[in-house]
């Protein structure tokens, strides 16, 4: 498999590269093994996808409370999707959205969340493709159903609990990827309660991408991360709005090779509207 030079050093799974570019997929679009998942909303899909890709969406099934009976349900619907979409346990998965995006992170982060161990992200979405010279069509069919075991793995996931415990525990860094206008107070994304997590520090995620909708290279998400007080064995717990943007940074960890990360997969539409979660409003100076 050839891969591009920015992504020649990058944290491996089960299957290879975390990050495939146009070439590396092209060269195996056809296999049965690999499965393509069109993570875009059904209208971006039909106008033109890559050859094979299944529409798969990320939107259906989200979750505003992390409490277990909750968690487990709405993890069960989200499997279920995968049922539908003809997902086989041992398929070498490769999401593709628009761009390295947050919808494109998220089915990546739900995947390793379910145990699927060859998963990746195509680097630069749809727009990478075209630019390669790709070809997109029009055409799909109807993936066969397929029975899709699994086993949560909350070493991955963030439920409010674990957030709460992480305030006064200095060895973890809560990582909010939200917005400045969220950071900063101004902005509650339809919650009762503006603000953040006590002791969090920001970097939001699009600082994870270069101006073409790549994931940076290593080194420069490296010092990123250790700018906000993340090194390479520091436990994160990232968080957003609705667990799309922390996927993000999940993904960006990953890449760098950090071995404790997890997603508050409700985020701040739990926190915000949970009475007992404390928040704090920074305010701008």
């Amino acid at each position: 498999m050839r891969l591009g030079p920015h992504v020649d050093c990058i944290m491996t799974s089960a299957s290879g590269s975390l990050l495939w570019d146009p070439d590396a997929l092209a060269a195996r679009l056809g296999d049965d093994e690999v499965v393509v998942l069109d993570v875009r909303r059904g209208e971006r899909y039909a106008n033109g996808h890559i050859p094979g890709a299944r529409n798969f969406s990320v939107y259906g099934v989200n979750t505003y409370d992390s409490d277990p009976a909750p968690l487990a349900s709405f993890t069960k619907m989200w499997a279920f999707q995968l049922v539908g979409a003809g997902i086989r346990r041992d398929d070498t998965i490769v999401v593709c959205s628009d761009f390295s995006d947050e919808s494109a992170a998220r089915a990546f982060w739900f995947l390793e969340y379910l145990g699927h161990e060859r998963v990746a992200v195509l680097d630069g979405g749809i727009r990478a493709w075209s630019a390669a010279g790709q070809p997109l069509t029009h055409e799909a069919t109807l993936p066969k159903a397929s029975a899709y075991p699994y086993e949560a793995a909350m070493s991955v996931c963030a439920t409010w609990s674990d957030v709460a415990g992480a305030i006064d525990d200095p060895s973890t860094v809560i990582l909010d990827t939200r917005s400045d206008e969220e950071w900063y107070g101004e902005d509650a994304r339809g919650t009762a309660r503006a603000g953040a997590v006590p002791g969090a520090v920001h970097l939001e995620w699009l600082h994870n991408l270069d101006d073409r909708g790549r994931m940076l290279d290593p080194e420069t998400l490296r010092e990123r991360y250790a700018a906000v007080g993340i090194a390479t064995a520091t436990p994160v717990i990232a968080y957003c709005n609705t667990g799309y943007r922390s996927a993000h940074a999940y993904l960006a960890l990953r890449l760098i090779g950090h071995p404790d990360v997890r997603n508050y997969v409700a985020s701040w539409q739990e926190w915000g509207n949970r009475r007992e979660c404390p928040i704090v409003v920074h305010g701008r100076n």
